[in-house]
């Protein structure tokens, strides 16, 4: 499968996916230390970002998210990639200040948990094999 984005940080990365139906809010729902998301009820609760291509429909919350996205990269907790149906402003800023690729305007309908992803921000391309 091979899908078409809008680039909002370039890069290249390819690695598992960790998907979520819901939103994140970077600010209180995932563990700056650890890449552990902790926000109670979240279908993600208790796995780790980290190493993952972090695939989820938009985010939420506190425009301190994209600082907690910063101290994860700098943690070595970061997601590997992130991949949105519609990136908002404060993910954006999050991937741009911590380097994070990024790609929106994705349908995540068919994406699964587990699946590998190789994904090429610079040309907004996502390949599932």
């Amino acid at each position: 499968m091979k899908l078409t984005g809008r680039t909002i940080f370039p890069g290249q990365a390819s690695g598992p996916a960790l998907v979520s139906r819901m939103g994140i809010s970077f600010y209180g729902g995932v563990d700056p230390e650890t890449g552990v998301i902790t926000e109670t009820g979240h279908d993600l609760e208790g796995q780790s970002i980290a190493g993952k291509i972090l695939v989820f429909p938009t985010g939420k919350g506190s425009t301190v998210g994209s600082y907690v996205l910063y101290r994860l990269k700098k943690n070595v907790h970061a997601p590997l990639a992130i991949i949105n149906a519609e990136c908002e402003t404060i993910t954006a800023v999050g991937c741009i200040i911590s380097e994070i690729p990024c790609i929106d305007q994705i349908n995540l309908s068919r994406m699964e948990t587990g699946m590998q992803i190789a994904l090429d921000a610079d040309q907004g391309k996502i390949t599932i094999p």
